[in-house]
């Protein structure tokens, strides 16, 4: 017997909110600007330094099997392990880098 499939629900509040920055403000208002910053980013994520970048820190991060930390970047180039939410919270509040 097959099992049933059920239909997933779709998460209503997806895509509903805006930041309460003001770039993300203009951005939500300007679909131009959106579409352009969106190919600039897409550009920009796909070069081969950022790739490298990105990999090098997914390695760590499994190889380490530490719950709840990811492991970034610091100001003088080292590779540190640092809890998840401040790591995926950097440029927020004050619009400053807290990067270790």
């Amino acid at each position: 017997m097959a099992t049933k499939k059920v239909p997933q629900r779709k998460n209503s509040k997806a895509g509903k909110s805006t930041g309460k920055s003001k770039s993300a403000k203009y951005f939500a208002k300007s679909p131009e600007a959106r579409r352009k910053k969106n190919e600039y980013n897409t550009e920009y994520h796909s070069t081969p330094e950022r790739k490298k970048y990105r990999s090098k820190l997914n390695k760590k991060t499994r190889s380490k099997k530490l719950k709840g930390k990811d492991y970034s970047h610091g100001k003088d180039g080292s590779i540190r392990p640092e809890s998840r939410s401040k790591n995926r919270a950097r440029n927020g509040k004050n619009k400053r880098s807290t990067k270790r």
